[in-house]
């Protein structure tokens, strides 16, 4: 069953701490068995003093006060116990929920470009923080509701038939109406509460879809628009939602008449046996304090059952980016990559991503240490993917690359892309200060570091004229900064990290003429002794490549100088450098 198998899932998450889990659980153990003893306590008082007549009164009263000594023994021990939960069991909570936080967010991070892309981040984020919180609130109830409840159920029952047969059937009956009527109520409504989690998925994907395109949004003039969208889906979500609510409302009217039935019969049963010399008051006692402790309990179980169906979506959800597996990871006995030269080779790397079309294939080439390769070629042709193989990205389906001849699948992901630094050509940067944002790469760099790394980049000016300088807070996404100087932090982020490999992507394109002039010397001089390679569409920007690989369709087509390229009559790269020259010689 999906309850029980997501319900042991999530007890799971609690290993890390089990001994203390475990006491929890023995303590909510005690908690249920003093439940049993006080009623059964109370029922032997009962008929110790409704059987008091001719005997000593001294005897009765010796006699009272030995279960009540028992009576308070239990009482001291349950007192103990639920202090014990009321201390452990939210510290407890509160610690696993973050945890699973943390989980949740080390293995977002690790997935692959294709997955983020078709998941969008609003929609992570709304799972995340959903699933942790049903997670605490699934673990609370554990320790103080769930497993006392198990405990009472399977315990009271079997000692309700010892005591009397005939009224512990009634207690059963009530066990059955109520598992009945959960059963019915979740088997109609499972369906439509996962329609209601899609729409909360959907409310999230689209709210931060607008949050993360305000100006889009104001200068296409889409504020009345994107509301009245949002505005659709909650009514959509509404109207699924509603009828999912009105069957659980009927079933706690329904529970609480099968309740109330039930204490009215074991009542009228008890009476009647009474009479019939088979059951004493102190029985009939006993039992009304099991039926109205069963019954608590049951509500409690009720609950429980209630939100976890209301959660269960939720909950699935979360497990499910949980066990999305990446689709490039260290494979068992990775060592890290130690120091690199800069030798780079590709040998008949292919790589599809639909099993279907080729986005590149048969890439054979070989770059020395310290040599610069640039790559050009149509949109589509393959040399983003190319660099995302490099960097593991993606793993190819055949072939193998190496540095320094070693399979960079044999090392481990954190040690190759150590060496490796890029530069997009959309520079991404966070919502923290400008230093930060640049030693994203070294974390532990001084500030002496950060301000040369910025100087090299040419960003040094534009940083000082900030309110607070290199503490600025540049705002999400960089919407306080220009594209030109997202693009200088990004190049002075890569000049700091000192890599031995480079990837430069369009790493110029967002800078004026003057600030691209005086930035190529800088990563001219940041590219010597480094192995390097240049994604461009602008031509002028790979004169000075020792070598070009022109792509098309995911294959080279033609390889060589920049000169050696343009002269070839009739070649690709030839007729780009005359639609970007206008015919011009080189």
């Amino acid at each position: 069953m999906v309850f029980l198998t997501l319900y042991s899932r999530v007890l799971g998450l609690l290993a890390a701490e089990k001994r203390l889990a475990w006491l929890l659980a023995l303590a909510n153990i005690g908690l249920a068995g003093i439940g049993f003893i006080e009623p059964m306590l109370f029922g032997r008082i009962v008929d110790l003093l409704a059987g008091s007549a001719g005997r000593p009164v001294d005897d009765v009263w010796a006699d009272t006060l030995k279960l009540l000594g028992l009576w308070s023994l239990a009482g001291g021990i349950g007192i103990v116990a639920g202090i014990l939960v009321a201390l452990h069991a939210d510290r407890l909570a509160h610690r696993r929920r973050l945890a699973a936080m943390a989980l949740y967010f080390e293995h977002v991070l690790s997935l692959p470009a294709a997955f983020h892309g078709a998941t969008h981040s609003g929609r992570l984020l709304k799972i995340m923080l959903a699933g942790a919180d049903n997670l605490f609130g699934l673990w609370l109830s554990f320790f103080r509701e769930h497993l006392s409840t198990l405990v009472a159920v399977l315990t009271l029952l079997p000692l309700a038939l010892w005591l009397n047969w005939r009224l512990g059937l009634l207690l059963i009956l009530l066990i059955v109406v109520f598992g009945l009527l959960s059963a019915i109520v979740v088997h109609k409504t499972e369906q439509a509460q996962a329609a209601v989690e899609g729409y909360h998925s959907e409310l999230a994907a689209r709210a931060g879809d607008a949050l993360g395109n305000v100006t889009l949004v104001q200068s296409f003039v889409r504020l009345a628009l994107e509301a009245r969208e949002l505005g659709t889906v909650m009514q959509k979500l509404l109207a699924a939602q509603f009828p999912v609510l009105n069957l659980w409302a009927l079933m706690t009217v329904l529970s609480r008449m099968a309740s109330t039935i039930t204490v009215l019969a074991l009542f009228l049963l008890g009476s009647w046996l009474h009479l019939r010399g088979e059951a004493s008051v102190g029985e009939i006692v006993t039992f009304m304090g099991f039926a109205t402790m069963l019954i608590g309990r049951l509500e409690h179980a009720m609950g429980f059952v209630s939100r976890l169906f209301f959660q269960m979506h939720s909950l699935l959800e979360f497990f499910d980016v949980l066990d999305t597996k990446s689709g490039v990871a260290d494979k068992p006995g990775a060592v890290a990559l130690g120091d690199v030269k800069g030798a780079v080779r590709f040998e008949a790397v292919s790589l599809s991503y639909d099993g279907g079309r080729p986005a590149v294939s048969e890439l054979d080439f070989d770059v020395p240490p310290g040599a610069s390769v640039a790559l050009v070629g149509a949109t589509g042709s393959g040399k983003s993917t190319t660099m995302a193989l490099l960097s593991r990205l993606w793993d190819p389906q055949s072939g193998r690359i190496t540095i320094d001849g070693i399979d960079i699948r044999d090392v481990t992901l954190e040690s190759l892309r150590a060496k490796i630094g890029v530069v997009f050509q959309d520079s991404a940067v966070f919502h923290r200060s400008i230093a930060d944002n640049i030693r994203v790469g070294r974390a532990d760099a001084s500030l002496d570091e950060v301000r040369e790394a910025a100087r090299l980049a040419e960003a040094e000016d534009f940083i000082q004229r900030q309110p607070q300088g290199f503490d600025t807070i540049v705002g999400e996404r960089g919407v306080n900064l220009s594209g030109g100087e997202r693009q200088r932090l990004a190049i002075a982020r890569a000049l700091l990290k000192n890599p031995p490999i480079l990837i430069l992507d369009e790493a110029t394109s967002a800078l004026d003429a003057a600030t691209e002039a005086r930035i190529q010397a800088a990563l001219d001089q940041l590219m010597r002794g480094r192995t390097t390679f240049i994604i461009a569409h602008r031509l002028s920007t790979i004169r000075k490549a020792d070598t070009i690989l022109v792509l098309d369709r995911g294959r080279i087509v033609e390889r060589g100088s920049f000169d050696a390229l343009v002269a070839r009559p009739g070649g690709v790269f030839a007729a780009l450098a005359k639609t970007q020259f206008q015919g011009l010689a080189p």
